[in-house]
C-alpha cells in the first residue's frame, strides 16, 4: 500500500480500455487454472491480463488485450491463486523489521499483511507505530497497520515505556495505512466499561475502520457477551472447536493462527469440516513466526497447508487467507481475489495441495521466483532513539536476584509459572521450595528455575523474582530476552543467580535481544537493537543467530517445541494463569497482583 499506488478510481479508464481490447496490457498470463475464490472453483484454460499494477481482465482468451510489449507468463496449467494475506500478526515478532520481514515472506506467496505493531509502542509509543506504519508503506506489497490499542495492555498490572492513549488512536486512524484498532487485550476493561478502552473503540468505529478483537479466556458467558457487545470483529484467542462456534455465531471471524508456537487451526476447523459451519466466518492468520520458522518452514503457505491437512477443502483453506480476510477489513474490492480491479497480486503453483510458491506477482510485477525475493524492501531511517531502549540503571549482580525467605522458615510453599508446550495460557501451580542462608532456593528436581522481570524503560534498578517450571533446564545456565510481551522489560530464566546477572548485562551492553549462557559462557546471542525487539539484518542472518539460540537452550536441557515463544510470553498479563511483571506475580484469572508466597509453614 504505497502513498503512490494508484486507486482503482484513478485507473479505470485504463482498466475498461484494455478488457475491452482498445488498449494493450502491461501483462498477460496465459493458460493458467483460475482459481476463484469468490465462486469457489476452478476454471481451466485461463488467461489473466494486468494494467497499471491491477487485474483488468480474467477470462478464456486475452489475445485481445495483448499487445507487441504486453509481458507473456506462460502459466502452463499451473493454478492462478490470489496472493496470500496475513489477517492477524506482529513483525516485531518474527524480530525483523517490516523491510525484512517483507523480503522474507514475499517468495512464500504473502502479499498482503495486518499489522499490529503493539511491541514497539509499549516501548517507544505513537512514535514507534509511525516508524513501523512508514517503513510498511515504502513496501512493495501491502502492509497494512492497525493502531495497537493496549500499552500497557492491562493497566495497573504492568508499566510500560509509552502508553497509548484515545487521542494516539484518534490521530492515527487519519494516516494513510491505518487498517483499524489493534487487538484489544483488556478484556475485561470492554466488560467492565473501561471509558479509555471504550473511547478507542469509539474513535476507529467513527473512522469505519475495523475493531481487533483479543478475548483470552474460556468463559463463553455474559462476560464473552459483553466483549462482543463492545465492538471487536474478530477474535483470534480461541483454542477449542466451541471457541470458534460462540464466536462466528455473534458475527466476529473467528481468526484461527498457526505460529511458530500456536497450533489452534486443527482443534477449531472442525467447525467447518465437521459441523458444517458457514466458511466465510473464518480467517486463517500467524499471529507471531520468528525469523527462522519464516525462512525454514514458510509464512502463509504454511498455514494455508496445515488447514488442508486438517481436512479441509484446498479451496475453503485458500478463501479463508484471501478473500475472506480482505472482506472483514472492507477491502474485497481491492484485494483476496484475482478479478477485475484489484491488486494485481496472484501465485502461481502447480499443486493446490501441496501449495509450492513458484512465482509470486505482487501490484503486477513478478516479486519472487523459485524460492528467490527479486525485488527491494526499502529500510527506513530509524533513528537512535529506537536503538538506544534497554536503561537498567546499574549492573546487576547475583544479589539482585535473591528471593528472601520469610523469617525462620526452612522452606515455603510457592507460586511457580507453569509453561504450556505449544499455547499461550500457563498453569498456576505451586510447589514446596528448600530455603538456604535465608533465601528460597530453586529445585532442578521438581524443574523449577528462576524467573526475573527486569525492569529496562526508565532505568529504576528494579527486579521482581519468581519461579517457572516447564523448560526442563539443568547445569549452571540463563537466558534473558527484551522481547517480553507486552511491556517488552527483560525476562530473565535461570539456573544459576550468577548467569542470571551475566546475562542482564550482556544485553544492556548489546542494545537488547536474547542471549544464553552456561557455565560462566555466552552460548547464543541474537542482537535485537531495534527497540530491543528488531534486527535490521537479513531474516536469514537472524534465523542463524535464532537457531543458534534454540541449539543452546537445547543444550541447557530444554526439550519444548519452540521454547523461546513460551519464555517471551512469560509477562504476557491478559493471558491466564500466572505471569510475571515489573509490579510483582500476576493472576490472571481475577486480573491481580498476588503474592509469590502461599504460606510459610
Amino acid at each position: 500500500m504505497s502513498i503512490d499506488f494508484p486507486s482503482w478510481a484513478d485507473m479505470a479508464p485504463t482498466l475498461v480500455a484494455v478488457a475491452a481490447g482498445r488498449a494493450p496490457a502491461d501483462t498477460v498470463v496465459r493458460g493458467g487454472r483460475w482459481v476463484n475464490v469468490h465462486t469457489r472453483e476452478v476454471l481451466n484454460n485461463m488467461d489473466i491480463a494486468i494494467a497499471g499494477g491491477r487485474f483488468a481482465y480474467c477470462g478464456p482468451d486475452a489475445s485481445h488485450c495483448t499487445g507487441p510489449d504486453t509481458q507473456i507468463i506462460e502459466a502452463e496449467g499451473r493454478y492462478m491463486i490470489p496472493g496470500l494475506c496475513d489477517a492477524h500478526m506482529h513483525i516485531e515478532s518474527g524480530m525483523l523489521i517490516p523491510a525484512e520481514f517483507a523480503r522474507a515472506v514475499i517468495p512464500h506467496g504473502t502479499t498482503s499483511m495486518f499489522t499490529d505493531p503493539h511491541e514497539i509502542a509499549n516501548v517507544l509509543g505513537l512514535d514507534g507505530v509511525r516508524m513501523m506504519h512508514d517503513e510498511a508503506l515504502m513496501q512493495p506489497v501491502n502492509i497494512f497497520t492497525q493502531m495497537p490499542s493496549c500499552a500497557p495492555s492491562a493497566p495497573g498490572l504492568e508499566t510500560t515505556g509509552q502508553e497509548i492513549s484515545p487521542d494516539d488512536v484518534a490521530e492515527a486512524m487519519a494516516w494513510p495505512g491505518i487498517i483499524g484498532l489493534g487487538e484489544m487485550m483488556n478484556f475485561p476493561g470492554v466488560i467492565n466499561g473501561d471509558p479509555k478502552m471504550l473511547a478507542e473503540i469509539a474513535a476507529t468505529q467513527r473512522a469505519g475502520k475495523t475493531v481487533g478483537g483479543h478475548y483470552a479466556s474460556p468463559d463463553l458467558g455474559p462476560a464473552f457477551h459483553a466483549y462482543v457487545a463492545g465492538g471487536p470483529a474478530d477474535d483470534h484467542e480461541g483454542t477449542c472447536e466451541a471457541d470458534a462456534i460462540a464466536r462466528t455465531r455473534q458475527g466476529m471471524r473467528a481468526m484461527m493462527r498457526l505460529g511458530s508456537a500456536w497450533y489452534d487451526v486443527e482443534t477449531q476447523i472442525t467447525a467447518i469440516t465437521e459441523k458444517g459451519l458457514d466458511p466465510r466466518g473464518f480467517i486463517l492468520c500467524t499471529d507471531d513466526c520468528h525469523s527462522g520458522t519464516l525462512v525454514e518452514d514458510g509464512h502463509m503457505n504454511r498455514v494455508v497447508r496445515h488447514a488442508i491437512d486438517c481436512g479441509c477443502d484446498p479451496l475453503i483453506a485458500l478463501q479463508m487467507a484471501t478473500i475472506n480476510t480482505a472482506t472483514h477489513f472492507g477491502l474485497e474490492r481491492e484485494i483476496g481475489s484475482i478479478a477485475p480491479g484489484r491488486r494485481a497480486d496472484m501465485i502461481l503453483t502447480s499443486d493446490l495441495k501441496t501449495l509450492p510458491i513458484e512465482q509470486v506477482i505482487a501490484r503486477g510485477k513478478t516479486v519472487a521466483k523459485d524460492g528467490k525475493c527479486l525485488v527491494d524492501c526499502p529500510h527506513y531511517a530509524w533513528p537512535d532513539t529506537a536503538r538506544q531502549t534497554v536503561h537498567l540503571g546499574h549492573a546487576l549482580t547475583e544479589t539482585d536476584f535473591d528471593i528472601p525467605a520469610p523469617e525462620g522458615a526452612n522452606h515455603v510453599t510457592a507460586r511457580v509459572i507453569g509453561v504450556v508446550e505449544n499455547q499461550a495460557p500457563t498453569k498456576a501451580l505451586t510447589a514446596d521450595l528448600k530455603v538456604s542462608e535465608s533465601r528460597v532456593e530453586m529445585d532442578g528436581a521438581q524443574d523449577i528455575c528462576q524467573i526475573a522481570l527486569v525492569e529496562r524503560h526508565r532505568a529504576t534498578g528494579g527486579v521482581v523474582n519468581g519461579f517457572v517450571s516447564g523448560f526442563g533446564y539443568n547445569g549452571r545456565m540463563a537466558m534473558a530476552s527484551t522481547v517480553a510481551h507486552d511491556s517488552h522489560h527483560m525476562i530473565v530464566v535461570g539456573t544459576d543467580r550468577e548467569m542470571m546477572a551475566a546475562a542482564a548485562n550482556r544485553l544492556a551492553e548489546v542494545g537488547g535481544g536474547i542471549t544464553i549462557w552456561k557455565d560462566g559462557a555466552e552460548l547464543a546471542l541474537v542482537k535485537l537493537p531495534i527497540a530491543g525487539l528488531m534486527s535490521d539484518a537479513p531474516a536469514a542472518e537472524v534465523a542463524a543467530d535464532a537457531g543458534a539460540m534454540m541449539a543452546a537452550m537445547a543444550a541447557c536441557g530444554c526439550t519444548l517445541n519452540n521454547a523461546y515463544m513460551q519464555h517471551s510470553l512469560l509477562a504476557l498479563v491478559v493471558i491466564p494463569e500466572l505471569r510475571i511483571s515489573d509490579l510483582g506475580l500476576v493472576d490472571v484469572t481475577r486480573f491481580e497482583l498476588t503474592d509469590l508466597m502461599v504460606d510459610n509453614a
